[in-house]
């Protein structure tokens, strides 16, 4: 069966070498395989001149003929988007490549490893103008089971994925290869919160003791009571040390590459912004002994000695400490006590607690930290304000008896 011509509210024009067919034009027919196909033109080849040709399929001719009128009204409207043919596989190689530069490497990484392991094998061949928000979470949901001998991932990995694929696709809609993100409406598993645990003040006095005679006992002991994150005490230069002012300005991260053979780079810390602390005079201290080994270590290395960055931290002969051999050390230090569960990163949240604990406000916590905001904070550490509050109330209960005359006494006048 031919093609019949059709659009509402105009009439077609014969597509000859002196006309054209205007935009929006759509024509009908039944396919072979009982199908039926609508065509309509939107646009002119800028190579060929030649009106450019679209097809949908429906069922029925009404089903067909509605979905070109809906098609029609959206050109004259200037709202239309042309199908996108192309696949999710090949626009995520396309993001990766032009959307990543403002990213830092290992975040790119992580989006590099999470479309190839968990989204590519499954929604990678699909169209990205027939991806649905029905597809995205199956996948979601066959992540969470055991499958092909892989174990499930964890609720805070797939929310993950769901925001690395959200983040993607949002993208391919404000570039008109979509209209909609499918991923809008998915619904990644509930994420809880893991409890914190610091150390309690028996488990600290037992590290400190136990760490006298390690090579990163300093480096341990700063951590423990300044909060800084891992890269960046092993990012600390001697140029943010401010001996006369008491203070340390943390405004970089040394970072590894999580790529295969993959090198330290400095980066802006986590949430891009410096911040000034002023930790105990004891850490101040211990600051000023690092740098008395320091000058003995370059003594004794002599030619070799070789800080190029000016690190506060360094092996004898001037080089960064690596992440690998501070963990190493920490992990059998708590193992040889008895604390196998306890990680490095447990020495922030001590901070953090003891510094709630000594009196200091969520604002002045949040800044120490780094936090982005003092909301994060109060929610991250809410249950040591709980204690916090129970203590505030009985110092009260304590000053209102140590104030108030007994009712016994004030009835006997």
């Amino acid at each position: 069966m031919d093609f019949l011509d059709f659009k509402e509210s105009e009439v077609s024009l014969p597509n000859n070498k002196h006309t054209r067919t205007p935009n929006g034009s759509g024509s009908i027919r039944k396919r072979p395989d009982g199908r039926w196909e609508g065509r309509f033109s939107n646009g002119f080849d800028p190579i060929t001149g030649k009106q450019v040709q679209h097809s949908v399929y429906g069922k029925t001719q009404k089903e067909v003929r509605q979905k070109i009128s809906k098609i029609t009204n959206e050109i004259d409207e200037k709202t239309y988007i042309d199908p996108c043919t192309m696949t999710l596989n090949e626009w995520i190689d396309i993001w990766l490549a032009d959307y990543t530069i403002s990213l830092k490497d290992s975040t790119a990484y992580n989006y590099e490893r999470a479309m190839a392991l968990h989204v590519r094998p499954t929604l990678g061949h699909i169209r990205l103008d027939q991806l649905d928000g029905r597809m995205i979470q199956h996948l979601y949901n066959t992540l969470r089971k055991e499958r092909d001998g892989k174990k499930p991932l964890a609720a805070k990995t797939i929310k993950d994925v769901h925001g690395m694929l959200h983040c993607i696709l949002q993208q391919a809609v404000r570039l008109n290869y979509i209209r909609t993100n499918p991923s809008d409406n998915c619904v990644p598993p509930r994420v809880f919160k893991k409890e914190i645990k610091p150390l309690t003040d028996a488990q600290m006095n037992k590290l400190l003791e136990a760490i006298q005679d390690s090579r990163y006992r300093i480096m341990i002991i700063v951590f423990m009571f300044t909060g800084l994150r891992e890269s960046e005490l092993l990012g600390l230069m001697w140029d943010c040390v401010d001996f006369d002012r008491g203070s340390i300005l943390i405004d970089k991260q040394l970072n590894k590459s999580q790529r295969k053979d993959g090198g330290y780079s400095f980066n802006p810390t986590k949430n891009g912004k410096s911040r000034l602390i002023v930790p105990a005079p004891y850490v101040m201290d211990l600051l000023r002994e690092q740098q008395a080994l320091q000058a003995r270590w370059a003594e004794e290395a002599g030619s070799v000695w070789n800080n190029e960055y000016n690190l506060v931290f360094t092996n004898e002969l001037g080089r960064y400490t690596s992440f690998r051999a501070l963990y190493d050390c920490f992990k059998r230090i708590v193992k040889s006590l008895n604390m196998p569960g306890v990680r490095i990163h447990d020495l922030r949240h001590t901070y953090a607690v003891n510094s709630l604990h000594a009196g200091d406000d969520i604002k002045t916590v949040q800044e120490n930290l780094g936090h982005s905001t003092a909301a994060f904070t109060l929610d991250f550490y809410g249950h040591c304000t709980d204690e916090m509050r129970i203590a505030s109330s009985n110092r009260m209960q304590n000053f209102i008896s140590s104030r108030m005359i007994p009712q016994t006494a004030s009835a006997q006048h």
